[in-house]
């Protein structure tokens, strides 16, 4: 049985993540989505609403868990027993990065393996800080996150507007 795991801080999860965790979810047994806290940027939704909004955009993936990231990647894939970590890439410029961390998660625990999966093209230039910006400045941004996630973003306009 395989299982693999899609990090990331998902603040919000767009539909190129959920592009990638559809693709990965055919390809393993088990895809585990690790939602990190975001210890290097502060996050737009916090934790608990950003793995909510993972498990009401994808509905019926009965092979996705959705966990908390307390840490360094390596050591959940370790304690979680993971075959292997997938990361999205959307352009080459992605690619040196990823290669840099995966070489790093390697270093830190031997077992580790990355698969790189490309989003469809129609989301490749889809990024959760673009989504963001869009959406604090007006922008309609319903084609380009899940349903839920919409509705989360005009809540929290709405309830920033009522103070």
């Amino acid at each position: 049985m395989t299982k693999a795991l899609y990090p990331g801080t998902f603040d919000p999860i767009t539909n190129g993540h959920l592009d990638v965790i559809k693709r990965a979810s055919r390809l393993f047994d088990t895809l585990v989505v690790a939602v990190a806290k975001g210890v290097h940027k502060k996050t737009y939704f916090p934790l608990a609403t950003r793995k909510r909004l993972i498990k009401e955009s994808a509905p019926g993936m009965n092979n996705v868990e959705v966990v908390s990231l307390p840490g360094l990647l390596a050591e959940q894939c370790e304690r979680m027993s993971v075959d292997v970590v997938i990361r999205g890439l959307r352009a080459l410029s992605d690619f040196e990065y990823e290669m840099m961390m995966a070489l790093m998660n390697r270093k830190l625990y031997p077992k580790f393996e990355t698969v790189f999966l490309m989003p469809s093209e129609r989301y490749i230039y889809l990024h959760s800080s673009t989504v963001k910006e869009v959406f604090a400045l007006g922008g309609d941004v319903s084609d380009l996150v899940p349903e839920p996630v919409h509705k989360a973003f005009l809540k929290k306009r709405k309830n920033r507007r009522s103070r």
